[in-house]
């Protein structure tokens, strides 16, 4: 393959971010990634501005499919979350197609537009800074609407089965997007929860969805933006187009991701 003339880079720290603009910076424009999130919103904008300051020309898309949570402690508006992993992907197989940055932009803008996402927790993580869970949780007891660096979510109930914890989340989702048509649905772990009931999960999730007139075209099942140690799942659904069908389905050769080589 030729190398890509577009970029997707995703980090939260300013600095890191610059050096790896710097790094992946081929003349033709880097895209930024960001996740919203208050702290990774401020440090990709400086990165941007000092990318800028050195002639290279960066754009960026902000990630905000999270329907659980608004205007919380950690973001001004939606959090963004398993989105980011349907953007980087589609984004960055156009990117690998030579398209140019605003295209590739606009992509990345399209598949976060068609996107939602929302999160259950069974436990708390332990963020090393703090060496304590973030939220107390009982044996019988889940958090709805978490997000991704361990913070708790909009409501508190008693653990269900499977299959009412999937109609809670396509509910949310549900409120917000259509769930008919070809849609691209990840059931993702965060972090401390088997593979097994990752599937059990997307299983209930399937079927609810048919229920609803919907038709999961393509799937992802698996740790892919997770929260440490902490035990649960999110689910992400995107409606797809024949062309985010076919960018989904391009080569794709990392760490999380291959297939199609």
């Amino acid at each position: 393959m030729p190398p890509a003339r577009g970029k997707v880079f995703t980090s939260p720290v300013p600095d890191q971010v610059l050096l790896a603009t710097r790094a992946v910076n081929a003349g033709a424009g880097v895209l930024h990634v960001v996740k919203n999130y208050t702290g990774d919103v401020l440090n990709f904008q400086l990165a941007a501005e000092l990318a800028d300051d050195e002639g290279m020309e960066v754009a960026s898309v902000l990630v905000n499919d999270d329907v659980a949570v608004e205007d919380s402690l950690y973001t001004a508006g939606r959090r963004g979350v398993g989105a980011t992993v349907f953007v980087e992907k589609i984004a960055g197989a156009l990117a690998e197609e030579g398209a140019d940055l605003a295209a590739v932009a606009a992509v990345a803008r399209e598949v976060n537009e068609r996107s939602r996402s929302f999160g259950v927790a069974l436990s708390s993580c332990v963020t090393p800074a703090s060496g304590k869970p973030t939220f107390e949780l009982g044996e019988e007891e889940v958090e709805l609407g978490i997000g991704i660096h361990g913070e708790p979510g909009r409501a508190r109930g008693p653990m269900r089965p499977a299959r009412e914890l999937a109609a809670v989340a396509l509910d949310a989702i549900g409120a917000d997007i259509p769930l008919d048509g070809d849609l691209l649905v990840m059931v993702n772990g965060m972090g401390g929860t088997p593979l097994l009931e990752l599937y059990v999960m997307f299983n209930e999730v399937a079927a609810a969805i048919t229920a609803r007139g919907g038709r999961i075209a393509r799937n992802l099942v698996g740790n892919y933006i997770t929260s440490l140690e902490m035990r649960g799942f999110s689910v992400t659904v995107c409606g797809l187009t024949g062309e985010l069908a076919r960018l989904w389905d391009a080569p794709v050769d990392t760490p999380a991701l291959r297939w199609g080589r």
